[in-house]
């Protein structure tokens, strides 16, 4: 039997490796299917889309925040995994009352992004290629960080929400993977986790590069205009804003190889 205690603090024994499975967090979606649960998944959120082949032909079982708990229980499933931040307490414990077990994630640093892929193949059963994948992972992060170290951080301001414009903290995945890849995250002191900011406040902490991811908001061409106006901010002065897409700065798992292999080409050079 295997007793995996998740973030809540909760102990989960599982007899056998599940063979229902839900997923309420996209990027644990991709993580699954690439452990090789094809059959094994069962529900997903309607933000779950990679990858496209293979999602579609899933049940949607609604959101992250608003996912309809009967579709979930007449699913039948012997595991759902959600996370501590995106999905909702009361939908847990729910879940938990009629006796599904839930494991609940909450990565928030690229090793921890790595690691959860080892425990969700310990989970499911498929230890061999989740320990496969977690150190090919491994060997890239240690490989960015080696490289990264060798010169000084670039200041960053990747905001994650418009009207208000939002950004994160240093508690957050996302501060770490710009850390990893080279970047010093230009509001990373602030108290609050994902603090409300103005773009005034970006102008006065003149960052070298400015991301705008695709995800949660879903930042495009026509929103570099905000920052036309801002010639005091170096970014703006070099033209180093970027469109990016918002999976390589907020999904762990498999997505972490490929914001290694890109990020750090948006920061050298500054």
């Amino acid at each position: 039997m295997k007793v995996l205690t998740d973030v809540t603090g909760t102990s989960l024994s599982l007899r056998t490796p599940p063979v229902r499975i839900v997923s309420l967090i996209p990027s644990i979606t991709e993580i699954l299917f690439a452990l090789g649960l094809d059959q094994e998944v069962q529900g997903i959120t309607r933000y779950c889309t990679q990858p496209p082949d293979k999602v579609k032909t899933k049940l949607r079982i609604g959101g992250e925040k608003d996912p309809d708990l009967s579709k979930v229980r007449e699913l039948g499933p012997d595991l759902v995994i959600a996370n501590m931040e995106e999905n909702r307490r009361e939908d847990v414990a729910a879940l938990r009352s009629w006796g599904i077990p839930v494991y609940v994630t909450y990565p928030r640093t690229v090793r921890q992004g790595i690691e959860i892929v080892r425990e969700l193949g310990a989970l499911t059963g498929r230890e061999a290629r989740a320990e496969g994948l977690g150190n090919e992972l491994e060997g890239h992060y240690r490989e960015v960080l080696a490289e990264t170290a060798k010169r000084s951080p670039v200041r960053v301001f990747c905001p994650i929400w418009r009207k208000p414009y939002m950004t994160i903290n240093r508690d957050t995945y996302v501060h770490d993977m710009l850390r990893v890849t080279g970047g010093e995250n230009v509001f990373g002191d602030r108290s609050e986790r994902y603090p409300e900011i103005t773009l005034d406040d970006v102008a006065t902490r003149k960052p070298d590069v400015v991301l705008l991811p695709d995800e949660p908001y879903r930042f495009r061409r026509v929103h570099l205009g905000d920052f036309t106006p801002l010639k005091e901010i170096p970014a703006v002065r070099a033209g180093r804003i970027h469109l990016i897409d918002g999976k390589l700065i907020s999904w762990y798992g498999p997505r972490i190889a490929a914001a290694l292999r890109t990020l750090p080409g948006l920061f050298a050079g500054s």
